[in-house]
């Protein structure tokens, strides 16, 4: 066992105490929010359903109004790829926190000739999204794949229709890349996409119209690669190497980051640099109540993600994700005890 991990089981210890109160029957666990980690929540509560007989229910409608259903409090948790910021956090009361790491991927609908993968740069992509380059096999395309054959088609571009954090996480890093986006388009859960664009609600929509779709991109999170065969690209990552999308790639934005380095929960992980990098790698956040009615009624919500940090890493192997540092899950951990203030006064059980 590692030390993260034994941390992470003796703050629970110190927080939670090892006596737990009985809080009678288990209610449901109800989430919303973020398409991007919905696969890996299901999977999670599945495996908490399993083992301690409380379902949880997540249903994927996009970050902003995952966000909106916790402000709301119509949920327990609401979930965000994009960290909300700390203005909002403190206006509406809640707590917010890192869960999982995954990435985001361009892919296209068809394999070009010869080399079998396309290869952009972060700022042909932008480009491309932003309309300037209309044709796949314009010269700037062609120079960065010689040797392949480009179809001779007009560009198709599909974007996300609903308040998306992965639109938000992947606008970022194409202001990153490309000054014109940064001026003139800029990064958003929403963007005003220049010309003719496709637009289609959530990962599954996406993937639905590329399948349907002639000389189109479009992005979505890395899982969905192997399990709906897309066409990956093969982007340029900061150190100049083009990359695969991986999971390799995500831990080694990871391990580059402030995330890790200084423990910053809201740390970028966007183009972070190494040769390996996966260049738009992404944490997702859970929002929650910081002042429940009772301390019961979200002890049972923290519980699901104490047994997920505890549990549910093997869970994410091969699945298009990876985990936080153990560290900072121990660190997490922490601030629910610290920071979590149940109007009742009663003590935070999260812990089993």
């Amino acid at each position: 066992m590692s030390i993260g991990r034994i941390a992470l089981i003796l703050v629970g210890l110190v927080h939670c105490g090892l006596v737990h109160a009985q809080q009678g029957s288990a209610a449901s666990i109800r989430g919303a929010g973020a398409t991007l980690p919905a696969t890996i929540y299901t999977s999670w509560g599945q495996g908490f359903a399993k083992e301690r007989s409380i379902p949880v229910a997540f249903q994927a409608v996009g970050s902003g109004e995952g966000v909106k259903r916790i402000i709301a409090r119509e949920v327990d948790f609401g979930a965000s790829d994009a960290a909300v910021s700390r203005e909002e956090i403190k206006r509406n009361n809640l707590f917010q926190f890192p869960t999982v790491v995954g990435g985001i991927v361009p892919v296209v609908s068809f394999r070009p000739g010869g080399s079998g993968q396309l290869r952009l740069t972060g700022t042909v992509l932008a480009d491309i999204f932003a309309g300037r380059i209309t044709e796949w096999n314009d010269p700037r395309i062609a120079e960065l794949n010689p040797g392949s054959d480009l179809p001779k088609v007009a560009i198709t571009r599909i974007v996300r229709e609903d308040n998306s954090g992965t639109t938000a996480a992947f606008t970022s890093y194409l202001s990153m890349v490309n000054d014109n986006w940064s001026r003139s388009i800029a990064s958003g859960n929403t963007v005003s996409w220049p010309g003719t664009v496709t637009k289609a609600r959530g990962n599954d929509g996406v993937v639905e119209a590329l399948k349907g779709a002639r000389g189109a991109i479009t992005y979505v999170s890395l899982d969905r690669i192997a399990r709906d065969k897309l066409n990956p690209v093969l982007l340029e990552n900061r150190q100049g190497k083009f990359v695969a999308p991986s999971e390799a790639g995500l831990k080694a934005a990871v391990k580059a980051s402030a995330m890790n380095l200084t423990a910053d929960e809201y740390a970028s992980l966007l183009n972070m640099p190494g040769s390996t990098t996966w260049p738009i790698t992404q944490a997702t956040f859970v929002l929650v109540d910081r002042a429940p009615k009772t301390a019961a009624s979200v002890s049972q919500t923290l519980s699901f993600f104490y047994w997920a940090f505890m549990k549910g890493d093997d869970i994410i192997t091969n699945t298009g994700f990876v985990p936080l540092p153990t560290a900072m899950q121990a660190r997490i951990t922490g601030r629910f005890k610290e920071e979590i203030k149940p109007q009742d006064g009663g003590p935070l059980q999260f812990m089993k």
